[in-house]
């Protein structure tokens, strides 16, 4: 059975000064990020290109959505095999190289830290990484390497 799923956003772009992009430093690189339900987003681009450290920028938040989708697909297996997840927190890191004519990410690593019921269950839970990372849509659609480096540990 296929299904497709289709999602829209609206960027809306605020950043103009009053000039428009009458010159490179003539604008900013601020915008909103919308869609029907959720609340704005607040986006710029990296600090590193005249964006606003105060607003997430496209980079962040690709790395955002690879952690995301592999934490809910990981909760997911867990609950299918019997493994109870108590705690679970992720501080991914992207790279991306700059090129010539724009760049491109390299890698982003997962490095989940999750907290299980019991000792019992920390061997499964440790395997389980490999298996969301599998059913991940994000991971599955993007053409550089999404490694992971998740640490399990029992609750008490």
């Amino acid at each position: 059975m296929s299904r497709q799923h289709t999602y829209q956003t609206v960027v809306t772009w605020t950043g103009n000064k009053g000039s428009g992009t009458s010159g490179y430093r003539d604008f900013g690189r601020e915008h909103d990020l919308s869609a029907d339900g959720p609340p704005t987003i607040a986006g710029t681009s990296d600090p590193a290109f005249r964006g606003d450290p105060a607003r997430w920028n496209p980079e962040q938040l690709l790395v955002g959505s690879l952690a995301q989708c592999h934490m809910l697909w990981y909760l997911h297996k867990c609950a299918m095999a019997g493994v109870v997840v108590t705690a679970y927190e992720d501080r991914s890191t992207g790279t991306m190289a700059e090129t010539a004519d724009g760049g491109h990410f390299t890698e982003v690593v997962l490095r989940p830290k999750v907290t299980v019921a019991s000792p019992e269950m920390t061997e499964a839970a440790l395997a389980l990484h490999a298996d969301a990372h599998k059913s991940c849509f994000i991971a599955a659609s993007v053409n550089f390497p999404v490694r992971h480096e998740p640490e399990v540990s029992a609750a008490g």
